[in-house]
């Protein structure tokens, strides 16, 4: 559109100014916009800004103690559970397998025993006998299958199982020829039988000795998790109260208010974690120690005590039935030498026993069994005596006989210890399941209570924060 001529001065015409028109900015020469900042930037400026505030501080300080609460909670919880599987462990997997354990060991030594014995009556072996003998490689066999459905193969204990299954066959084999030869009134069945107890001696027993070893170290690691004082749960504990304690003196400073409710909910309920959880701990190790010193303890004594009684039977026997046929590198018999140390070695363990025993019903059966094995040393004096004469018939009579024999002796010992084994694991049962029952609902209680304790923390920030709005 043409704009009309303007007048200037004198009347003269004068054309107007043109328009400007914007210069364009070449592209990628123009000004950027400033760059823009991390979240994590503009995060901590904010919380710079707000702890310059009362109520900024008040959040940040209400938003620790949820979290060092919290956290409290959830490490109580972790290390408890911890401690009462170990517990758990004790009471129903680790002691129930090394007695069981114990039991192989034992079933196998009385098996020996009770052959060597059957042999020594002569071709046709008393009933009693020989069902005893059944019965104790029976009881090894099923606690064998017991032990290798509860332990892996590829551990020492398993491959410990796995060579007692093996070798069992081949020592009831031998002990079958030798019964057979027995019979026939053959003199091999008494080589049969000597290689039969060789066979248990150097490698069903030190088998079943090792895997007793193994069950009872294992028993005491999950001892030593079990008493474990959960220390960085306690700090925590401590730490959380100290908190509390020092938000609360806090706002008594700047409000003159003595109390808030939430603060104040919040400390009790974390006290009482810390509390239970020290009470709780000091019970549980308190009742596994007691089981472990009283319990435990006397138990692998009697336990040994009853391995040597059977192996002092079983050389007994087999004094008589080789008759002088193995000997030692002094010329003495081998097999009433390892007589003499095995009776030795169970005098050792009665003493053992009756200094662990806290209580008449687990020493009177110790003090029968060491009155049992005075008389059975005695009565094989005796059986000695007659053996050296050269009257073989009254030694027999002396060791396997109905009246005045060793086997009495032996029996007598056998069963009062058995009477202390049975006294001593139930007084281990109780005590550790006092102290597993010690730690039962505490993990649960512990997250319960600090959840409870971090909320009441945080509405207890917010009812100061409530009034700065």
């Amino acid at each position: 559109m043409a704009h009309p001529p303007m007048s200037g001065p004198g009347g003269t015409a004068v054309a107007p100014a043109p328009t400007p028109v914007p210069t364009p900015v070449p592209a990628g020469t123009g000004a950027r916009p400033p760059a823009r900042r991390s979240a994590w930037s503009e995060g901590v400026d904010r919380l710079r800004a707000g702890a310059t505030t009362e109520p900024g501080r008040l959040r940040i300080i209400g938003a620790a103690l949820a979290l060092l609460v919290v956290a409290f909670g959830a490490v109580t919880a972790w290390q408890v559970s911890g401690r009462a599987a170990a517990a758990d462990d004790v009471v129903t997997s680790s002691q129930p397998l090394s007695a069981d354990a114990a039991s192989i060991y034992r079933s196998l030594a009385d098996a020996d025993t009770s052959a060597a014995s059957g042999f020594l009556a002569g071709a046709q072996e008393p009933r009693s006998v020989t069902e005893k003998y059944e019965k104790d490689i029976a009881e090894a066999s099923r606690l064998l299958v017991k032990a290798a459905a509860n332990t892996e193969g590829s551990s020492a204990s398993g491959q410990e199982i796995a060579k007692l299954n093996q070798q069992l066959p081949r020592y009831t084999g031998l002990i079958e020829r030798a019964r057979a030869n027995n019979r026939q009134g053959l003199p091999l069945g008494g080589a049969y039988l000597r290689y039969a107890n060789e066979q248990m001696t150097t490698q069903l027993l030190p088998a079943a000795k090792k895997l007793y070893d193994e069950e009872t170290e294992r028993l005491h690691r999950d001892y030593d998790e079990a008493s474990a004082w959960p220390f960085v749960a306690l700090a925590l504990g401590v730490v959380a109260l100290g908190a509390l304690g020092w938000a609360q003196h806090r706002n008594y400073r700047r409000t003159n208010r003595v109390f808030n409710q939430g603060l104040l909910t919040a400390t009790v309920a974390s006290g009482a974690v810390l509390l239970w959880l020290v009470a709780g701990h000091a019970v549980a190790s308190s009742g596994l120690d007691d089981s472990k010193a009283h319990g435990q303890e006397s138990l692998k004594v009697l336990n040994d005590a009853r391995i040597n009684s059977l192996q002092a039977r079983a050389n007994e026997n087999l004094t008589l039935v080789s008759r002088g046929a193995v000997t030692t590198a002094d010329n003495k018999d081998k097999y009433d030498t390892d007589y003499t140390s095995n009776m030795a070695e169970l005098v050792r363990r009665l003493g053992d026993a009756g200094r662990l025993a806290d209580d008449a019903g687990g020493s009177a059966p110790v003090q029968q069994a060491t009155a049992a094995v005075k008389e059975w040393k005695e009565r094989h004096t005796a059986a000695r005596v007659a053996d050296d004469l050269g009257d073989y018939d009254q030694a027999r009579d002396k060791v396997i006989g109905e009246k005045a024999s060793t086997g009495q002796s032996f029996t007598e010992v056998d069963n009062a210890l058995e009477k202390a084994v049975s006294w001593e694991q139930r007084e281990f049962t109780e005590a550790a399941e006092g102290g597993r029952g010690a730690l039962s609902g505490l993990a649960i209680g512990a997250a319960a209570l600090t959840v409870l304790a971090a909320a009441a923390a945080v509405l207890g920030i917010g009812r100061r924060l409530a009034e700065y709005r």
